[in-house]
């Protein structure tokens, strides 16, 4: 029998997304491996469990966890779930750490080398295991088809023998991975679309998706670019002028969509409760940042806000899993690219490499300890999670432009991120 690769059913009410599919399953077989699904995985992303088996899977219990050797999930596992880990099994999951020292330092007790895919750096090599990047596509996405539900008008102008239809005016805030691609399904939906960053590589980028930049472009917009494709942080002089350009423009828009998040920090506040109320009734903003506390004052998390002037504050939770049947295949490729890059080919099973750039970005825990640099003492101090802070930048490290640079080399200091 060759090593276990087992893939849970997701326990978050809110997660219908699977860690695997048949094309995938066939991929790790093929690696060598014996590849489990515990029964009903895959059900809410439309996968059941005879396209896994006819895969070469075998459907198991939650209980054959104890065997396996790698763990894929989606989110990170529970304290009650890593009881039934094997210590030393490689367990592969979105984590997010950032203000969750205890549930780190449960990992690292629990004796499993855990690794964060979204802490995988952005160079060419590691392109095919970008979850940030696959998940935000989709969540760029459905955030217009929500948005566009909501407004409950058509978005494209329609000239017709009753009258004329006029296009919805569609304003995308943060020109990463999940802007870009709110700015092509607006555009493709017929609607007249405007966008923002502090990057001057955007400016590009949004033209050639067909849409309109707005920014205050003087001399310190022309210098507000890294080396790196990482935005620089604005003067105080410099966000009054973008705040005074966005406020105006924003009171004329039907549907807003705000895409920026900052990991590690909570989101900055892109869109004020004096700009919601000088929008038309029946206007909608939508925030994919909500669950870090949301770029527009007055979201709620997992809630659609109707405020006094009835214009909603749309703040759907995991927007990526409102499209799961699409974004689990691409989050399954995602780990099967990674993985595969931790097999021995000769023995056909998991053997980590340590000093490889990959696994220095993502490991969190190996050996019973916390060993990523920026949760090290994870085990040891409560982490403070730092104030809100203005949108001094709005930065899209994730677009095309970016992944083409290397990432910077300690995750433990990111930069703001376009990405939701």
């Amino acid at each position: 029998m060759g090593q276990i690769v087992f893939i849970p059913r997701e326990l978050d009410a809110n997660e219908p997304r699977v860690a695997a599919s048949p094309d995938t399953v066939k991929r790790l077989a093929a690696l060598g491996f014996d590849v489990v699904i515990e029964a009903g995985a895959g059900l809410k992303s439309r996968i059941i469990d005879a396209d896994y088996a006819s895969a070469g899977a075998a459907i198991g219990k939650v209980s054959d966890v104890a065997k396996a050797d790698v763990v894929l999930k989606v989110r990170r596992p529970s304290d009650a779930e890593l009881k039934s880990y094997k210590p030393g099994a490689a367990v592969i999951a979105i984590m997010d750490p950032y203000g969750n020292d205890a549930a780190v330092a449960a990992l690292a007790k629990a004796g499993v080398t855990a690794f964060s895919m979204e802490f995988m750096p952005r160079i060419t090599r590691a392109q095919s295991m970008d979850v940030l990047s696959s998940q935000a596509n989709l969540a760029g996405y459905q955030a217009v088809i929500d948005g566009a539900s909501e407004y409950d008008r058509a978005l494209p102008m329609m000239m017709t023998a009753a009258g004329t239809v006029p296009a919805a005016k569609v304003f995308i805030m943060g020109v990463g991975v999940a802007g870009l691609q709110a700015i092509a399904t607006a555009r493709r939906l017929g609607a007249v679309v405007t966008a923002t960053d502090v990057r001057p590589a955007a400016k590009e980028q949004v033209a050639s998706l067909g849409a309109k930049f707005l920014a205050v472009e003087d001399e310190e917009f022309k210098a507000a670019e890294t080396a790196g494709g990482y935005a620089k942080e604005m003067s105080k002089e410099y966000q009054a002028k973008q705040a005074a350009l966005t406020s105006e423009h924003i009171a004329k828009q039907d549907i807003v969509i705000t895409t920026a998040l900052i990991p590690g920090r909570p989101a900055p506040k892109l869109v004020s409760a004096a700009m919601v109320a000088s929008m038309r009734p029946g206007s909608v903003l939508v925030d994919l940042a909500v669950e870090r506390g949301g770029n527009v004052e007055g979201a709620e998390a997992g809630k659609i806000v109707t405020t006094a002037n009835n214009v909603k504050i749309v703040g759907h939770l995991n927007v990526p899993g409102r499209v799961a049947a699409s974004a689990s295949l691409l989050y399954a490729r995602n780990l099967f690219a990674f993985l595969e890059t931790l097999i021995d080919k000769t023995t056909k099973t998991h053997a980590i490499n340590r000093d490889d750039d990959l696994v220095k970005a993502t490991m969190l825990t190996d050996g019973g300890k916390v060993v990523h640099p920026a949760f090290i003492k994870a085990d040891q101090q409560p982490y403070v999670e730092p104030a809100a802070i203005p949108a001094t930048t709005m930065v899209a490290d994730a677009s095309p432009a970016a992944t083409k640079k290397a990432a910077p080399k300690k995750p433990a200091a990111p930069k703001s991120k376009g990405v939701a």
